[in-house]
């Protein structure tokens, strides 16, 4: 039995669909893709994430946006659902409905088993096309290991990775600390983690 081919769209009617929709999609070169649920892990490390960073945050000029927050990486074909963007310039939007977020300085992504390999590879190649963007980090919810990449200032990009709960995760673009113990707290770790 053969399958339909999916319906190009453009960038414009993916927009236009998308502020109608009850449901969050992603956009990627004509097509538009669910986004999945989410496990509370998912769920407790984005409000842990956000809480954070809005508490460093709350006196300078960064703003903090949950993944409610629209990033458009190429106006013609790629639309994401970040978990947590900051933006630290005044944020520029796709148009007056201010919904759809151009320049942000950190994106986090949660990975979940089903998207881990794109958040890494293919959704950080396109996020690093952002002239704005400083900072990219990922985020485990079954043990205690992140993945940051800040950008250098001649454009290489160096990961530094964190395993441990008693470290802080130093977010260079923002200029900020965090607990890595605070970032994990209540999360259910796996069989060699703990339990917070």
């Amino acid at each position: 039995m053969a399958t339909l081919p999916k319906p190009y769209l453009t960038a414009e009617e993916y927009l236009a669909l998308e502020r109608q929709a009850e449901f969050k999609s992603e956009y990627v070169n004509g097509e538009m893709f669910a986004m999945a649920g989410t496990s509370e892990n998912h769920a407790l490390l984005v409000t842990n994430l956000v809480a954070e960073l809005r508490q460093a945050l709350r006196r300078g000029p960064c703003r903090v946006y949950s993944s409610d927050m629209r990033v458009c990486v190429s106006p013609a074909g790629r639309y994401t659902y970040p978990d947590v963007v900051v933006a630290c310039e005044k944020p520029k939007f796709l148009d007056g409905t201010q919904d759809t977020l151009l320049n942000p300085t950190l994106l986090i992504e949660v990975l979940s088993p089903s998207t881990a390999d794109y958040d890494r590879g293919g959704k950080f190649q396109s996020y690093r096309t952002l002239a704005s963007l400083e900072e990219y980090l990922t985020v485990a919810q079954d043990q205690i290991h992140m993945e940051q990449w800040h950008k250098q200032p001649d454009g290489r990009w160096i990961l530094t990775e964190y395993t441990a709960a008693s470290n802080c995760l130093r977010l260079e673009s923002l200029s900020v600390e965090l607990s890595i113990a605070d970032i994990y707290e209540k999360v259910t770790l796996d069989e060699s983690g703990e339990t917070r």
